[in-house]
């Protein structure tokens, strides 16, 4: 039988691959498109993704060794800078590792145990999982339809 983390795990890497899918065919024209009105280009989203994973880690889940400065967080829109695709890939890379090493550390009853965020209040570290697990999906939905009709 598998334990919760394990389940948890297989969940995660299923969902974000709406994400990964899409990083092999991504190019770095691709990643200034944007679809008008929205501010937000493809390269902002990949970033984006790459420092909430970070965040999840280190305030979710405790990964005390994580230094991030979310900038697409704090800023709220896009500044222009994310466009060098092997940078954006190598982040999150990073991100993944990071966040995957720090769930790999859950037991059972962690699962259970509440957490308190600005963002989204008190909840379980399921629950809370829930959205990494869906952040990273909604964004990855985002990014394809940027793709598909977006303009630079």
């Amino acid at each position: 039988m598998k334990t919760k983390t394990q389940l948890f795990l297989e969940l995660w890497l299923e969902a974000r691959t709406r994400f990964t899918n899409q990083l092999a065919t991504i190019s770095e024209t691709d990643l200034k498109k944007k679809l008008h009105p929205s501010q937000n280009s493809v390269g902002f989203l990949i970033r984006h993704i790459g420092e909430v994973e970070l965040l999840f880690a280190k305030n979710v889940f405790g990964a005390n060794d994580v230094k991030i400065s979310a900038k697409t967080v704090i800023e709220k829109k896009d500044s222009g800078e994310w466009t060098n695709i092997q940078e954006l890939q190598d982040f999150v890379v990073f991100s993944f590792e990071k966040l995957q090493s720090i769930i790999e550390k859950q037991t059972d009853a962690d699962w259970e145990t509440t957490i308190t965020t600005k963002e989204f209040g008190t909840k379980t570290k399921a629950e809370a999982f829930g959205r990494i697990v869906s952040h990273t999906a909604y964004h990855a939905g985002q990014m394809a339809i940027i793709n598909k009709y977006g303009t630079n």
